[in-house]
């Protein structure tokens, strides 16, 4: 190979290996989609049947962090999540929306015990608008909201009547 050629041949890898450097730093960014600082705990869910799971979840305790949720998440590692609490149990009416929220998910809303009332599915929402998003209310009161992958809560036989337990050693 020439002078010339090898300059080319250099360049060629240069440029290859900037572009993938670049890619793989924008789809990690877009992976994980944080738009702020959550905390995290692991939550273990014990089902009616007995079995326990583990997840890793991000927590949405403050009104911004809550309104924020999982907007713009691209995706959702299998054994992670973000759970919704609250001060005060919340009235039955009070459902959640998927405006701006890419991925499926299943929700499930727990009492101030921890025990699940209402498993749901709510569906990505890709309009531009709020308005054509759907609510997803519990019709019952709850105090906490689990959101994680659709399907994940029904294959790890997670129903009404498990039990959310958090652990509270913030990570």
């Amino acid at each position: 190979m020439n002078r010339t050629g090898i300059m080319s041949w250099m360049l060629a890898t240069t440029a290859l290996a900037t572009l993938l450097a670049c890619r793989d730093a924008k789809s990690a960014g877009a992976d994980t989609g944080r738009a702020m600082a959550f905390d995290t705990a692991v939550v273990r869910i014990v089902s009616t049947a007995g079995d326990t799971t583990r997840w890793r979840v991000e927590l949405a305790a403050t009104p911004q962090q809550r309104t924020m949720g999982l907007m713009e998440r691209q995706a959702l590692p299998a054994d992670a999540g973000m759970l919704f609490t609250y001060e005060e149990m919340q009235p039955a009416d009070a459902g959640f929306w998927m405006y701006r929220t890419r991925i499926p998910l299943d929700i499930a809303y727990a009492d101030s015990t921890g025990t699940v009332r209402v498993v749901l599915r709510m569906e990505a929402c890709p309009t531009a608008l709020a308005s054509g998003c759907p609510t997803y209310p519990p019709n019952a009161r709850y105090q906490y909201a689990l959101e994680v992958n659709a399907g994940a809560l029904a294959a790890r036989g997670v129903t009404v009547g498990s039990r959310i337990l958090v652990d509270d050693r913030r990570r």
